[in-house]
């Protein structure tokens, strides 16, 4: 498979930069093998059965992005220099890995300060990144990032706005719970309480795992062929009540449906055999394209993704290639709003299919 299988044209118009309102309000496109239809987000639950799973992502992002000054003592003074850390996972040595912008203008030992209270010393460079030491740390640093940071706007909203409080509402779920992610699960970004009450009334199960969705969920595909491309890792978790619980509909002949691709990919790579998955903690860099073999997953909620994106891959080995791309077509036809904070899908593969 080559990457330019992957691709198509989006207009600009398409890119959503601000959620709907409410959340649920939401465009919703139902695909099946052979149909498209056009719905809301506040339709689904009349799409879904009794006895279906959901199974939810309730990582929490961090705002992540600071702003602060680096100064250094020259022959005419203080030179400070502005710079950019977004925040990616933390180390097992207590500090916290981040993109540094500009990498260049910061030295081993050097200390940038946020404020007169918050600062980091880069400590190492690896590929790229910069590994940070802080001086403050549990509670006290939570409270910080929270009063300091910016939510961590994916590239393509970020090129069109700067983040803002708003975003801190609008860019976490309403179960987000445990802090670690660094990009929502945008396809959860959709319910609100009056849809999740309406899924109960129909008998619509739930189950929460946990993926703290990393940055490089935005990074390209650089490959032409992409069997050669090479996953970021992602830490995740699916506790013995998760396991039991998907196992448990399985068993009844219920839907297991990721709300999302995190949740899909976390399910899937914790599997034991088709239909079985076991509780499961650690990091994943599962990728999942056409010719991937589903274990647990009969149908997915997801938004719509970038062009040449390992997500689209993921969304045409549920579907076929061929079959999304007509998908996408539709979309973009019926102006359907696209990425992080646009509208979503509901993909009924109904018999698998072979890759295309």
């Amino acid at each position: 498979m080559k990457l330019s299988d992957f691709d198509f044209d989006l207009p600009d118009g398409l890119i959503a930069t601000r959620p709907a309102r409410p959340r649920s309000a939401a465009r919703l496109l139902v695909a099946g093998p052979s149909t498209a239809l056009d719905a809301q987000v506040t339709d689904l639950p009349s799409y879904l059965l009794p006895g279906d799973r959901l199974v939810l992502n309730d990582t929490r992002v961090i705002p992540a992005r600071l702003t602060g000054r680096r100064q250094r003592d020259s022959a005419q003074g203080p030179v400070e220099a502005k710079i950019e850390v977004t925040l990616l996972q933390p180390t097992a040595g207590g500090h916290w890995r981040a993109l540094v912008k500009p990498l260049k203008k910061l030295k081993i030992g050097e200390i940038v300060r946020f404020s007169e209270a918050f600062r980091a010393m880069l400590m190492a460079v690896e590929d790229g990144t910069g590994e940070l030491s802080f001086n403050l740390a549990g509670e006290e640093f939570d409270a910080t990032i929270a009063e300091l940071g910016a939510m961590p706007l994916p590239p393509y909203i970020a090129a069109r706005r700067p983040a803002d409080e708003a975003d801190k509402t609008d860019y976490q779920t309403v179960w987000a719970d445990r802090p670690g992610a660094v990009a929502a699960p945008t396809a959860s970004l959709h319910f609100d309480e009056a849809l999740l009450a309406e899924l109960d009334i129909r008998d619509v199960a739930l189950t929460r795992v946990t993926l703290h969705v990393g940055a490089g969920t935005f990074l390209p595909v650089k490959t032409d062929n992409v069997n050669n491309h090479r996953m970021h890792a992602e830490w995740g978790e699916v506790s013995a009540a998760a396991a039991d619980e998907i196992n448990a509909t399985k068993e009844a002949g219920g839907r297991i449906i990721p709300v999302g691709t995190t949740a899909l990919r976390l399910i899937e790579a914790a599997a034991i055999a088709p239909g079985r998955i076991a509780p499961w903690r650690g990091d994943t860099d599962i990728f999942i394209r056409p010719g991937f073999e589903f274990q647990l997953t009969d149908a997915l909620m997801t938004n719509f993704h970038l062009p040449k994106s390992t997500l689209l891959m993921l969304v045409s080995a549920l579907m076929g290639r061929e079959r999304m791309l007509q998908v996408y077509e539709h979309a973009i036809a019926e102006g359907y709003r696209f990425f992080s904070y646009g509208d979503a899908s509901l993909l009924l593969p109904g018999a698998r299919k072979r890759p295309d």
